[in-house]
């Protein structure tokens, strides 16, 4: 089976794609504001798809994280050491307790607040330089030190996913935005590598393949050896058992909202692999 290379892609991790990363973070971002501010006293407590979360959750979880990066920047510009980070296992129980601690604040000040300090943390990103974009980093308060480009893709993760979160709490399924799907695409991969379970990876050796449908998708080769996630693009015609996903389906089964993916091959091997990761 060969293996096309889109040309339609575009590779938001280098500057060139700077400019298409904010303007889909922007999208989405509006998005996610529509569906707060239609929101009142009474339903900005309603679940959403996000266990445990409620939409003001939700804000709070994008105070807590937008906030933070805007602290970390400035730490790293005042050229303070960088603190250890906490590490992943751990994070999904710190965000919990990052979102919920305004729920005593009202719904207007924290959607006030919200916007307030997007606005604060977009005038950085649009401010960042080429050389910027790739090489300065920045230190995450759970990963470490990372590019500046990561923290723009991580508030599309954000916008979008919680977006889509507060709407199927809402009773309104629908998938991502194709833009916002396609592009995660290659981030997904990411969170694949840094969320690997260690206990469940125990003497875990597999490779298996990944497809995904769309403009900007293709074929993934995929290996767990050792406890570490590796990929590259390459046919998937030899695994044991390989993943077909849509764009949505691969972002949101990546983040553990549903375990989409049509698996075609070893099925016990497709159960292993599915139960290899914790959720953040």
């Amino acid at each position: 089976m060969s293996v096309e290379v889109q040309s339609a892609r575009v590779n938001t991790m280098a500057p060139e794609g700077k400019d298409h990363l904010l303007r889909v973070v922007r999208k989405e971002r509006q998005n996610f504001y529509d569906l707060i501010d239609s929101t009142d006293d009474e339903t900005w407590k309603t679940p959403t798809a996000c266990t445990e979360w409620e939409i003001r959750d939700q804000v709070g979880h994008l105070v807590d994280v937008t906030e933070g990066y805007i602290d970390r920047f400035a730490l790293a510009r005042a050229k303070e050491p960088f603190p250890d980070g906490l590490g992943l296992p751990g994070m999904a129980g710190m965000l919990d307790a990052g979102s919920k601690r305004f729920r005593t604040v009202s719904r207007a000040d924290m959607i006030a607040r919200l916007k307030e300090s997007s606005d604060k943390l977009f005038e950085i990103f649009d401010a960042l330089t080429p050389e910027q974009w790739t090489s300065e980093m920045i230190p995450h308060v759970y990963m470490g030190p990372l590019p500046t480009m990561i923290y723009p893709a991580f508030q599309l993760i954000d916008y979008s996913v919680h977006s889509w979160d507060i709407r199927a709490g809402l009773g309104d399924v629908q998938p991502l935005s194709d833009d916002a799907a396609n592009t995660l695409m290659p981030y997904m991969f990411i969170v694949l590598q840094v969320t690997v379970d260690q206990e469940a990876a125990k003497g875990f050796d597999a490779t298996w393949g990944v497809r995904i449908s769309g403009e900007q998708g293709g074929s993934w080769k995929v290996q767990v050896k050792d406890g570490k996630l590796t990929y590259e693009e390459a046919s998937v015609a030899a695994c044991p058992v390989v993943f077909n996903f849509d764009p949505n389906d691969w972002v949101l089964t990546a983040y553990q909202r549903f375990p989409g993916g049509a698996a075609i091959g070893d099925r016990a091997l497709a159960y292993k692999i599915r139960r290899l990761f914790f959720k953040i």
